[in-house]
């Protein structure tokens, strides 16, 4: 069995019209195995919103969280950051 996902950071890009971010919040955060959900507004252009989403959870069904997405006509533009296993690592920071 592979190791759980705990974290996913993704770019996505989701139409002007059509569901709010506080709706796409509420919906992937419904999905089973996902514990929270944070989106940022990056960018907004005439037709397209550009949003950073953080999910974090026990076990997040990435393939349940792309259809869901999707059927809010939004895109995963990139994946940016995963973190799987039995805890979150997060990254060092360095010394300036």
């Amino acid at each position: 069995m592979p190791a759980p996902l705990r974290r996913l950071v993704l770019d996505i890009l989701k139409p002007i019209k059509g569901i709010s971010i506080i709706d796409v919040g509420r919906e992937i955060a419904a999905i089973k195995g996902v514990d929270g959900v944070n989106i940022t507004v990056k960018e907004i252009d005439v037709e397209t919103v550009t949003l950073s989403m953080t999910i974090e959870g026990e076990d997040i069904d990435f393939e349940k969280v792309r259809e869901r997405l999707e059927e809010f006509g939004c895109i995963i533009h990139s994946i940016d950051q995963v973190i799987a296993g039995k805890r979150i690592v997060e990254e060092p920071r360095l010394e300036e």
